[in-house]
């Protein structure tokens, strides 16, 4: 079953449906180059629905590459009020899984399941994919502990697409275990706060959010810099612990068979004494 959906992504403030997918076919894109996006042209059928499984779009994309040879990675982002602790944004999206257009809506997973919500620049890049394809390795690990991850960047569903039916040895991510959401308005990056204005790509940003969509963790890099799964595991792990022992808190490096503390100045040196 298809569902029609936009390739804009929408915030959202009431949320509902997590809905199916239909197939379109790509060809390979082009290389990109960080830190500017590159130009794209898409030409389309005019009958074009956006989710006909016989449809196959012809692109030509047009690589545009900085004067300058010497690339900054390094970015000043406006300060923003911390999300922790906060209902994560909402948003509805078109995204790619299992090589189909799929649509997300973020609320969908509410009083459901745990999300890591990660931003990355741009698809066809160079650290990126690393993170990408690191994520979905690990993600039956993530499945075991009830949370769903959702990749995120500004490019557009074709070519989130292309570079899943790109081989991983040319750069590629191959087949993915979680969807790669398109957020071709950059309205999902502003909202979560890495947007970089001046070059139009996402920071390395990365939000876990709980069953009841309430943000409790979030780390971003800078865009040279690549995240660690073991890091959002652990964290993912501690979080589910002190929300299933409220009266209980998780010291630094705490994994899962660790001790944890009381937080009481005299309950907590039961902790303290036996380090």
């Amino acid at each position: 079953m298809a569902s029609a959906a936009s390739s804009s992504a929408i915030l959202s403030p009431n949320p509902n449906s997590f809905t199916n997918k239909s197939l379109p076919s790509m060809a390979a894109a082009s290389s990109l180059s960080l830190p500017k996006p590159f130009s794209k042209t898409l030409t389309v059928s005019p009958n074009f629905n956006g989710l006909r499984k016989s449809f196959q779009p012809s692109r030509s994309f047009s690589p545009r590459r900085s004067a300058s040879s010497n690339r900054s990675f390094v970015v000043r982002a406006s300060a923003q009020l911390p999300l922790v602790g906060n209902v994560a944004p909402d948003f509805e999206a078109e995204a790619v899984f299992d090589q189909e257009f799929i649509n997300v809506k973020l609320s969908d997973y509410r009083g459901k399941k745990y999300v890591i919500l990660f931003f990355y620049p741009l698809d066809f890049t160079f650290v990126c994919p690393t993170e990408i394809t690191a994520f979905s390795d690990r993600h039956g690990e993530f499945e075991k502990l009830n949370t769903e991850i959702l990749g995120v960047s500004i490019d557009s569903v074709f070519s989130h697409l292309a570079w899943v039916q790109t081989d991983r040895k040319s750069g590629g991510l191959g087949d993915l275990k979680y969807p790669l959401v398109s957020d071709v308005t950059k309205s999902v990056a502003k909202a979560y706060n890495v947007l970089i204005p001046d070059q139009g790509v996402a920071l390395r940003g990365l939000f876990i959010i709980d069953k009841e969509g309430v943000i409790q963790h979030s780390t971003i890099n800078n865009l040279a810099i690549g995240r660690s799964v073991d890091e959002t595991l652990r964290t993912l792990q501690a979080l589910q612990y002190v929300q299933e022992n409220p009266d209980e808190v998780c010291p630094a490096g705490w994994k899962p068979g660790d001790k944890s503390m009381k937080p009481d100045p005299k309950l907590s040196k039961d902790y303290f004494a036996a380090i």
